[in-house]
């Protein structure tokens, strides 16, 4: 069964190997042998975690006689970041509803308060530094 583009490229992004790989490449091209140096694994499953990679679309691999160069290929991120981006939406217009709720009950708080005096300021200065009043 063939995943659609979205699945292809989340259930790549699922595996941290991937992941990793793909924060390299974020820095620039770089070659498969290069890309391979800091895992301890075969150059033929690193080879595998590529295809995965391109097959979601998120890296291009070319051929220039012996090196075999990969990149970033932005339009899979841009479709995920897309679609992401309606619940991006969602969150910000519940945190700014709870900002809201907690601002109204702050002054709610503030209004409830018996308003200090300057000789309970004063009391409870020495009382925090430690003096007390004789």
């Amino acid at each position: 069964m063939a995943l659609d583009p979205l699945s292809s490229t989340f259930a790549a992004l699922a595996d941290p190997t991937r992941r990793a790989i793909l924060a390299r490449l974020a820095l620039g091209e770089t070659a498969v042998m290069e890309l391979a140096k800091p895992f301890d694994m075969s150059l033929p499953a690193i080879s595998k975690h590529l295809k995965v990679l391109e097959h979601a679309g998120l890296i291009s691999r070319s051929r220039e006689a012996q090196w075999r160069p990969c990149r970033i290929a932005p339009v899979a991120f841009k479709q995920a970041d897309g679609w992401l981006g309606n619940f991006r939406q969602f969150w910000d217009e519940s945190f700014n509803r709870l900002d809201g709720l907690l601002e109204e009950m702050k002054a709610e708080e503030a209004a409830k308060a018996p308003p200090r005096t300057k000789r309970k300021v004063k009391a409870t200065r020495e009382k925090k530094s430690g003096r007390t009043r004789g």
